[in-house]
């Protein structure tokens, strides 16, 4: 969510012209995350959230479109699209597709507490029940695939000790099978700055530019890494506890999940080593950028790795 592609206030009043939102107030670019630009837009008749995309093309859309439409339709709390006069989500700002979404109340917790993590597995539960329903399907983009890919290129920019340590969990997460888990609809970024608070409820869930069809907890897991990971890579077992609980209150865990959940917690982690080792190294370029530490997600993995195979938290 950095800002690549600069809309001035100009452009953007011509283009609210084929909305039914009122009138231009203020626009102010959003500077988090590392994919797409993203503003905050205010207008004479509310807060939205104006998305444009920088790798994703328009065809590539309505899978994440319509399935924010659908979690809200069930009650999910998410940014539910706005659609133009011509009855379209997706529409075209700057040469880029682009889409707006409604603003949700909340701010994102830096140190939440367990009572919000147990509010945040529930949710992730909930989403997972709607998304049964839902027609929609994407393969993961950024799956075992993509970082079996992505890692080769990567290891000439680590020391020796670090890229044996990223080719050794690649090799291990390729030689596991996930098949029958049960899998749907997951949103596949679920950290901190992507859930807004209101205390301890959940204001919405933002960002669903990752959803794809994947495990089910192998989302569970990229948000407790996010959510419950400390500084040096260990877990708040307090934090994980409740939000494991809050998740199985809705929808208890199957006996298959349980023994496969701490490779997840591995694949979890490795895959955002992965990608923030490629934003560190490989950047896109932009206006205002942010690159994280990937250093936060190799501590995860390390620590996941020495704490073996038994069932955490569940």
């Amino acid at each position: 969510m950095s800002v690549f592609t600069t809309v001035t206030a100009a452009e953007l009043s011509a283009w609210l012209k084929h909305y039914s939102i009122g009138e231009l107030v203020e626009l102010k670019g959003i500077a988090a995350g590392i994919t797409n630009t993203n503003y905050a837009v205010t207008t004479t008749q509310g807060r939205y959230v104006l998305t444009l995309f920088e790798t994703l093309e328009a065809h590539e859309l309505p899978f994440y479109v319509n399935l924010m439409a659908h979690l809200a339709h069930h009650g999910i709390a998410c940014a539910g699209p706005i659609a133009n006069l011509r009855d379209d989500y997706i529409d075209t700002l700057c040469g880029k597709p682009t889409v707006l979404v409604e603003w949700l109340e909340g701010e994102p917790v830096e140190t939440p507490s367990p009572a919000q993590c147990r509010a945040l597995g529930a949710m992730l539960a909930q989403m997972h029940r709607a998304g049964e329903t839902y027609p929609g399907r994407m393969a993961n983009p950024r799956g075992p695939a993509w970082w079996s890919a992505a890692a080769p290129q990567l290891y000439g920019y680590l020391n020796a000790a670090d890229a044996a340590q990223l080719r050794a969990e690649v090799g291990r997460q390729g030689r596991r099978r996930f098949d029958h888990l049960p899998s749907g609809v997951i949103h596949a970024d679920l950290f901190r700055d992507n859930v807004l608070m209101h205390g301890e409820r959940i204001g919405g869930f933002i960002d669903f530019y990752y959803a794809c069809d994947d495990v089910l907890i192998y989302d569970l897991a990229i948000a407790l890494n996010d959510w419950c990971g400390l500084p040096d890579g260990e877990i708040d077992a307090a934090r994980a506890e409740a939000m494991c609980a809050g998740y199985q209150s809705v929808r208890p865990l199957e006996p298959s999940e349980r023994e496969a959940w701490p490779s997840m917690l591995r694949a979890a982690a490795l895959r955002f080593w992965v990608s923030r080792l490629w934003d560190w190294h490989k950047p896109q370029s932009g206006e205002l950028t942010w690159r994280k530490d990937p250093a936060v997600f190799q501590r995860l993995l390390s620590r996941h790795a020495a704490r073996g195979e038994a069932p955490h938290w569940l």
